[in-house]
C-alpha cells in the first residue's frame, strides 16, 4: 500500500468552505441593495458630474450629440469670471461659513449638555425629559419654519417677550444687516479698513465677509440648534451609558471634582460619538435647503441664501443645469474637506515621553 502525495493547494479545509459559503450568502443579501444604490445613486451622481462639465439645456438626454462638453467653464463661473454667479455663490457661501461656525458648536455643546443633565440618576422624570427635547427633532421642517416665521415676525412673540425687557426687538425676517457689523456699529465703527475693504473674494470684500451672519439668517440658526439637538443628545446618552461607572469612581478616589472628572475623564471617552455628531452637524448644516426654501427663498437681500438654495435656483429656474450641478460639486468638495479636517483634529494621539515619565513620577510619588 503506497501513500499518494497530495498538493497542500488542493486540500480544501471545512473552514475555507466555510468562509466561501459564508462570502457567498453575504453577496446575495447585499447585492440588490447595492444594484439599487448603484442604479439609484452612483448613475445620477455620475450623471451630474457629466453636466457640471457641459452646457445642457435640461431638454433631452444629457448624453445627446447636441450636449457639448465645456471642461470647466461652469466651475469658473461661479468662482473666478467676477461676473453675478461668481457673486452670488459668494455670498451664499459667506451666509453658510457663519451659519455653519455658529450652529454645528452650538448644537453640539447643547446636546451634550442636555445628555449629561437627564442622564443624571437623580433626575425625576427622565423619560419625559428626554422625550420633550427630542420631539422637536421628529417635527416636520416645514411646520418648524412656519411657526418660526411666526415666532420671529415683527409683532410676534419673540419681539413681544424682548419688550418686557426693555429691548426693542428687530424686524427679523427683513433686517439683512450683519450682526458683527452691528456690533461694531454700536461702538462707532462703521466702515472697515482699507485692508479689509479694498481687497475681494468671490465677489465680496473681506469686510462684508466678516460682517457676520444677518438678523434674518441668525432667527434660522436659533431654529437649527433648537430642532437638531435633541437627535445629538439621544446619542450622547447612549454613550454616557456606555461609560463605566468604575472610572468615575476612581477619579473620585483621586480626588478629581466634577469639571475634572468631567474634562479629563468623560470627555475623552466620548471622542467617536464627538465625532459623529460633528460629522453630522457639518454635512447637515452646509446642506441647508429646506429651511431657506419654506421661510424665506434667500431674501432679505440674499442674506438667507445658501449655496444649496442658490443650486436649486441655477438649475431649475435659471435652467443653467451646468452651473447648479458645479455649485453642487463644489459644496460636495467643502463638506468632504471640513469632514477631514475634524476628523484630523479628533484624531487619537499617542501620549508623549514626556507626558508618561511625568505620570510615572507621580505615581511613584504615591
Amino acid at each position: 500500500m503506497t501513500a499518494t502525495a497530495t498538493s497542500p493547494s488542493r486540500v480544501r479545509s471545512p473552514r475555507n468552505g466555510l468562509r466561501r459559503g459564508e462570502t457567498l450568502a453575504g453577496w446575495l443579501f447585499t447585492g440588490p441593495v447595492l444594484v439599487i444604490l448603484g442604479v439609484f445613486l452612483l448613475i445620477p451622481v455620475l450623471m451630474a458630474l457629466w453636466v457640471s462639465f457641459s452646457d445642457w439645456s435640461g431638454r433631452g438626454s444629457p448624453f445627446s450629440s447636441q450636449v457639448g462638453f465645456v471642461g470647466l467653464d461652469n466651475y469658473a463661473a461661479v468662482t473666478v469670471d467676477g461676473g453675478l454667479p461668481t457673486r452670488d455663490f459668494g455670498i451664499a457661501l459667506r451666509n453658510n461659513g457663519w451659519y455653519v461656525l455658529l450652529v454645528v458648536p452650538l448644537q453640539t455643546a447643547l446636546s451634550l449638555f442636555l445628555a449629561v443633565l437627564v442622564n443624571r440618576a437623580i433626575l425625576r422624570g427622565r423619560g419625559f425629559f428626554r422625550t420633550a427635547f427630542y420631539f422637536p427633532s421628529v417635527t416636520s421642517t416645514v411646520a418648524i419654519t412656519v411657526l418660526w416665521l411666526f415666532l420671529f415676525s415683527a409683532s410676534g412673540v419673540v419681539n413681544e417677550v424682548l419688550s418686557w425687557v426693555g429691548i426693542n426687538g428687530p424686524n427679523w425676517f427683513n433686517d439683512p444687516s450683519g450682526i458683527v457689523h452691528n456690533g461694531l456699529a454700536s461702538v462707532g465703527i462703521v466702515d472697515g479698513p482699507a485692508w479689509l475693504t479694498g481687497n475681494d473674494f468671490l465677489g465680496l470684500s473681506w469686510w462684508q465677509w466678516l460682517a457676520g451672519p444677518s438678523v434674518a439668517m441668525t432667527a434660522l440658526i436659533f431654529m437649527a440648534v433648537f430642532t437638531t439637538s435633541g437627535t445629538f443628545m439621544l446619542l450622547f446618552v447612549a454613550a454616557l451609558q456606555n461609560i463605566g461607572g468604575e472610572i468615575q469612581e476612581a477619579a473620585m478616589i483621586d480626588g478629581a471634582n466634577g469639571w475634572q472628572r468631567f474634562w479629563r475623564v468623560t470627555l475623552p471617552q466620548l471622542r467617536p460619538t464627538l465625532f459623529t455628531v460633528i460629522t453630522l452637524g457639518l454635512i447637515g448644516c452646509w446642506q441647508v435647503y429646506d429651511q431657506i426654501y419654506t421661510g424665506t427663498q434667500g431674501t432679505p437681500a440674499k442674506t438667507t441664501m445658501t449655496p444649496a438654495y442658490l443650486s436649486y435656483t441655477s438649475a431649475f429656474l435659471d435652467q443653467d443645469w451646468g452651473q447648479g450641478a458645479a455649485i453642487a460639486f463644489i459644496l460636495f468638495a467643502i463638506i468632504v474637506a471640513f469632514t477631514a479636517f475634524q476628523r484630523w483634529v479628533l484624531r487619537e494621539r499617542p501620549v508623549s515621553k514626556r507626558r508618561a515619565r511625568q505620570y510615572q513620577v507621580k505615581e511613584a510619588k504615591r
